[in-house]
């Protein structure tokens, strides 16, 4: 009996322990109960751990990339605190971590504004960004530093390079790469040089110095496969101790000339090393506490989004949320690491968590919507049965270079709605082409003034999901003019007139994420709630 006695404290401790564990893993904090009784109080971790399972529960990651983008390093008050920020993580959590940064600021748009007026006007004005840089130098201290002369001497290369625009009037999209690289290495000099003022080891490199080799695809360059052992080799040579600060957004092609990785590089940068050279997890450090739940311009009360999937994250960024670049997650899923999204301004916030599978699967993870969309109604005008019509309805499109964003389609009818960036010939000549090539076999109508609203679900429960969304559109009055589920079973997307786009996302939000009643018009809310509908307030219509 005593032996008994004793073995139910014990056993209730472990219980406890164990479940404090699994709180704090989901960086929950509270008093945990059995049978409704106090036992035990957990404390919340300092972050989310990069791993975890219902069965499983890892270590913090050691090994990190960390990535701050230009808002995050935009002047010098935020510089200090981001390298203040990286210098606490290292000591309160024992991370190793190595930084990729972008340009500062709007550094970016301003070298691409000083490159069309030396082309346009012949006149070469660096002042804004060279204001910026010096101001920063300044109040950091460190203007008569190293750092500070590699600065100005780059900003001296980039004037050089602009005097040849004017001079020439001639802006190649070589010339234009090499224009906007000289942001990064001057941002990542001055990350650098305040790390070690603060006295934290650190050194600063150029991506290609790590191995980083592109394709000659200027604007947009892809990273060669063969890079990859090289940057594992070079990153792991970098000194114990040592916090390598990295051109994030850049690279060199084999024939040792400029590249960039297109808008968003940086992220894709730092998914790169952090898989090429084994790390633990990369994170992403932004102006905002994550992936959301919907635009905040759109939805003040979005939220931000604790778990999503790379397939999720990758729906969300292309079609339409502005955190992550879609291509910047593919090097982390390529080896199965994490990727944490963070916000610098406000480091406490628990931030969203990518991998491959996540354990909770709600109804809908978070909306998204892109405007300004056309759509492509193409109709055969061949016999019934006969084959081919959509392999030459691609075709044309591939001729044309017009890419496409979401389809539905028939035997003999295909409705598409046409990439932002394949339809941004203003004159519309490719369009016309398009429909010109088409005629002898379709006909085809064009039409703009359409938005694409997409939702990251779990399609298994689509009926759940399209009943809340078509009661939705029906209330509001809102026609529902093409709907398409993508391959990748995670998203659902709607296309219905721009005028109503703002409309449509805050009502769903509501409806998905704020508990607001929702009116369904089928006979009881009993039958909608077995459909399963966690995240919404449901009522019968009367």
């Amino acid at each position: 009996a005593m032996a008994r006695k004793m073995l139910v404290p014990l056993r209730r401790a472990a219980l406890c322990t164990l479940l404090c564990a699994l709180s704090a893993c989901e960086g929950r904090a509270g008093a945990v109960r059995l049978r409704g009784v106090p036992v035990a109080t957990c404390a919340p971790l300092a972050r989310v751990a990069s791993r975890v399972s219902m069965t499983t529960v890892l270590a913090e990651p050691i090994r990190v990339i960390m990535k701050f983008g230009g808002s995050s390093v935009r002047d010098a008050e935020r510089i200090r605190e981001v390298c203040i920020l990286v210098q606490s993580r290292m000591a309160e959590l024992g991370i190793k971590p190595h930084l990729v940064c972008s340009a500062m600021g709007k550094t970016t748009n301003n070298l691409l504004a000083a490159s069309s007026r030396a082309l346009d006007d012949g006149v070469v004005d660096l002042s804004a960004v060279c204001n910026l840089h010096a101001e920063t130098a300044k109040e950091l201290g460190f203007e008569l530093t190293p750092a500070y002369a590699e600065v100005k001497a780059l900003l001296q290369q980039c004037e050089k390079v602009l005097e040849g625009v004017a001079m020439l009037g001639e802006l190649s999209p070589r010339t234009k790469d090499l224009l906007v690289s000289f942001g990064e290495r001057m941002s990542g000099r001055m990350v650098a040089a305040q790390l070690e003022k603060i006295g934290v080891p650190s050194k600063q490199y150029e991506s290609w110095d790590l191995g980083v080799i592109t394709n000659s695809e200027f604007g947009d360059a892809s990273v060669l496969d063969e890079s990859w052992p090289t940057i594992r080799e070079r990153v792991r040579a970098i000194p114990e101790g040592t916090v390598g600060v990295v051109t994030g957004f850049i690279g060199k092609d084999q024939s040792g000339r400029i590249t960039t990785l297109g808008r968003g590089g940086s992220d894709l940068t730092a998914s790169l090393i952090g898989a090429a050279a084994g790390f633990d997890e990369v994170q992403v450090w932004k102006d905002v506490d994550g992936i959301l739940t919907a635009d905040p311009r759109s939805c003040p009360n979005a939220k931000p989004v604790p778990f999503v999937t790379f397939e999720e994250a990758q729906e969300l960024a292309y079609f339409g949320a502005q955190v992550l670049h879609p291509v910047a997650m593919q090097p982390a899923m390529r080896v199965d690491i994490p990727v944490r999204v963070k916000n610098s301004y406000n480091p406490s916030a628990q931030g969203t968590l990518i991998t491959r599978t996540h354990r909770e699967q709600p109804l809908v993870s978070a909306i998204t919507s892109k405007s300004g969309v056309q759509m492509v109604d193409i109709c055969s005008t061949r016999m019934l049965g006969q084959y081919g019509f959509l392999s030459l309805v691609f075709k044309t499109f591939e001729t044309h270079r017009l890419s496409v964003d979401v389809i539905a389609s028939s035997e003999v009818s295909v409705s598409l709605t046409l990439n932002k960036k394949g339809a941004a010939d203003e004159s519309g000549h490719e369009v016309a082409a398009l429909v010109k090539d088409l005629a002898n076999v379709a006909d085809v109508r064009v039409t703009s003034g359409h938005s694409i609203v997409t939702l990251i679900a779990d399609v298994k429960r689509s009926s759940s999901v399209m009943a809340i969304v078509f009661s939705v559109m029906a209330r509001l009055g809102i026609q529902v003019e093409m709907m398409s589920q993508g391959a990748s079973k995670v998203n659902i997307s709607l296309i219905i007139p721009e005028a109503r786009e703002k409309e449509a996302v805050t009502a769903l939000h509501r409806c998905f994420f704020e508990d607001m009643v929702c009116e369904i018009p089928i006979t009881s809310v009993e039958e909608v709630l077995k459909m399963g509908m966690p995240t919404a307030t449901v009522a019968a219509a009367a």
